[in-house]
């Protein structure tokens, strides 16, 4: 997805414009997730402030402090957001909701250009264009728990939204009037409010609302300790032994989302694909013809079977759950495997992993690849995401990884950002969701594989790794064209041409084939590099380092006493001897000869970007070319083109690019 546009443009919904890959079900016991982020405040003074707020606000309304900080922790790590709302309208500490005032200013939409499927060899899917979504009229409980709290408390709602101590008080309120509800005494052991802490997010659905209890129970039992957004420092301590009181379950009723199959991954619907440990449901796609010999909104396919999966493509929606969820059952729209949502971390399930749906507006790696679609809009910086729904996220693609031997790096768990255009043509039209705004750090902590160096200075290559929280580097455009966004934590570096600041951004011809610079842009790419990317050193000069980057050298600021990325070593890939310079493709299509009787050839299209001699780029995964033919909604006329060439994917620039192995060197990238 792109971020915001003029005012004056009118838009619709607009997230997808992607593909995915699949096969073979197994159960997978997950690593136990826990966060490995560096606090925001390391360093500074610590203040109490906060944590007497949850003495106070516990002792009010007689809730155990635990459970209160166990889930405050989930839905925000303890941080305030400077009274900005989370991506489902949440505010403050506690993430009391109010959609009505969060969300009727953010703009959802698609400028209906983009080709969906990213396959010439068939006409464009474009997204439909000229409707504007809008916040619905009637909006469920879990997005309006705020003025519930207002009530509780006698506080006004514009305090609780940007008073910490007054969200925590509100949230505390919410809590206790839970358990009242659930006919339950006001207990100070923490065992004993299972099914309010289950209740609170205001999930719709039993299954979600147990598994963020069990996630805030597992928070409780770990301990916590952080400094949030606000420098405030708060701790939570470990208690292990820890036990729901079983009992509680039984409590929460059987509540499903009206019109949604079963939301258990392991319960009534086997067609669910989704960890023991999450909540799921089905909620599926319409594969269907309709009008000229058209179709959608996915193809079917035998994944892993007749193609393999090697990546996961993760997506934000920039429309609001509700909105996706009309979307993804329109058959003339597009589709993606699942959508997350942001409240509690519920998710849904689209289309089969071993089907291939239109993300990532590349078909090659649509053929390949699972897109993971996340409730949000990456041009509102302090629309953040909730801790839920990056715990459940990552639990997904650790299932996902294991179930398709999908490595966990950035080679292979990429941004629709980091999705390369196929041909020149389509490199303006690409994505850039989820944008800089998401945290990759934190995200693959998450997962168990934190970025952490992995070789000395000479090893050659570094892997991006700012600190999320304090590194906030200006953009533009949120809102309105060429207005700067709110300060906000980011997971991006800045790329200049030479050792200065002031230095111009580097150039990417391909977004700007008119020669000008890269911007500040919120969407412009053309001069980022974001966590967990690798790429190859090309130079140091005092606190800046300069890497291989679209055929140019490319400078970020890297100071040693506050480092933007961490040493690395691998594998590069480089020009052979005797080659000037050589070609990068926006995808890995098989060689003329592999083309059968009528399936036609796709044109091996170079990109404009050219790797000369002596630079090197660091490699990600090898694969064979590869072209799915799926011209029609008879599945039987599918077929599946082999090839010879050998390609390697390597760290071109913000985006992946593939380059054939008969052009270049793979060598170790030691310096």
């Amino acid at each position: 997805m792109r971020g915001s546009a003029p005012e004056d443009e009118k838009r619709t919904p607009r997230f997808a414009l992607r593909r995915p890959r699949t096969a073979v079900a197994a159960a997978v016991l997950l690593l136990p997730l826990v966060s490995a982020t560096p606090s925001a405040g390391a360093g500074t003074p610590r203040t109490d402030a906060l944590q007497r707020a949850f003495t106070e606000a516990a002792a009010r309304f007689h809730v155990p402090r635990s459970v209160l900080l166990g889930v405050s922790y989930l839905e925000s790590r303890w941080d305030a957001h400077g009274g900005a709302p989370s991506v489902s309208g949440g505010y403050g500490p506690m993430h009391l909701t109010d959609a009505r005032a969060a969300l009727a200013g953010v703009p959802e939409f698609s400028d209906g250009t983009e080709d969906a499927r990213g396959d010439t060899s068939r006409p464009r899917k474009t997204v439909p264009s000229g409707k504007r979504a809008a916040v619905p009229s009637e909006l469920p409980a879990r997005l309006r728990t705020l003025h519930r709290a207002a009530k509780l408390t006698g506080l006004p709602a514009e305090k609780l939204r940007t008073d910490p101590s007054a969200n925590v008080l509100g949230g505390a309120a919410l809590l206790a009037a839970e358990q009242r509800k659930l006919g339950l005494r006001s207990s100070a052991d923490p065992a004993e409010w299972y099914a309010a802490v289950a209740r609170y997010a205001g999930a719709d659905d039993a299954r979600a609302g147990k598994v963020f209890a069990d996630e805030v129970y597992d928070v409780m039992r770990r301990g916590q300790t952080r400094t949030t957004d606000a420098g405030q420092r708060v701790a939570l301590a470990a208690a292990p032994s820890l036990a729901a009181d079983p009992a509680q379950a039984r409590r929460l009723g059987k509540r499903t989302p009206a019109g949604m199959g079963r939301a258990s991954a392991r319960g009534g619907d086997s067609s669910l694909e989704c960890p023991w440990s999450v909540a799921c449901t089905s909620w599926p796609a319409p594969y269907e013809e309709f009008g000229d010999d058209d179709y959608g909104n996915h193809d079917r396919a035998d994944r892993p079977d007749d193609q393999g999966i090697d990546a996961i493509v993760i997506h934000d929606t920039e429309a609001s759950w509700e909105t996706t969820l009309k979307l993804i059952k329109d058959p003339k729209y597009v589709s993606w495997h699942y959508t997350i949502r942001s409240s509690d971390g519920l998710i849904a399930q689209h289309v089969r992993t071993k089907d291939v749906p239109w993300h990532a507006g590349n078909w090659y790696l649509n053929a390949h690849s699972i897109g993971i679609e996340h409730e949000g809009f990456l041009a509102a910086p302090d629309a953040w995401y909730t801790e839920a729904m990056y715990r459940t996220s990552a639990r997904l693609v650790r299932y996902l990884s294991h179930r398709y031997d999908i490595p966990l790096d950035r080679q292979h768990i990429l941004g629709h950002d980091n999705v390369a255009g196929m041909t020149t043509a389509s490199i303006k039209g690409m994505h850039t969701d989820p944008g800089p705004y998401w945290d990759w750090a934190h995200y693959f902590a998450l997962l168990g594989r934190p970025f952490t160096r992995t070789a000395g200075p000479w090893g050659g290559l570094v892997t991006i790794r700012p600190d999320y929280d304090k590194h906030k580097p200006v953009y533009t455009d949120c809102e309105k064209p060429g207005k700067p966004c709110t300060p906000h934590g980011s997971a991006a570096v800045r790329l200049h041409t030479a050792p200065s600041p002031t230095a111009p951004l580097v150039k990417d011809i391909g977004l700007h084939p008119d020669g000008k610079d890269s911007t500040t842009g919120v969407n412009d790419t053309g001069a980022r590099a974001t966590t967990g990317q690798r790429f190859a050193v090309a130079g140091r000069s005092g606190d800046w380092t300069a890497i291989w980057y679209l055929g140019q050298k490319a400078w970020f600021y890297n100071p040693p006493g506050r480092p933007t990325a961490v040493h690395a070593k691998g594998l590069v890939a480089t020009p052979k001897p005797g080659r000037k310079e050589i070609p990068v493709y926006g995808r890995a299509y098989p060689e003329k000869a592999a083309y059968p009787a009528g399936v036609p050839y796709q044109t091996i299209s170079p990109l404009p970007y050219k790797l000369a001699a002596g630079q090197r780029y660091a490699l990600g995964q090898v694969m064979k070319g590869e072209y799915y033919y799926a011209p029609t909604f008879d599945v039987s006329k599918h077929v599946i083109v082999r090839g010879n060439d050998v390609y390697y994917q390597i760290q071109a620039g913000h985006r992946v690019g593939y380059v054939r192995a008969a052009d270049v060197d793979v060598r170790p990238s030691r310096t």
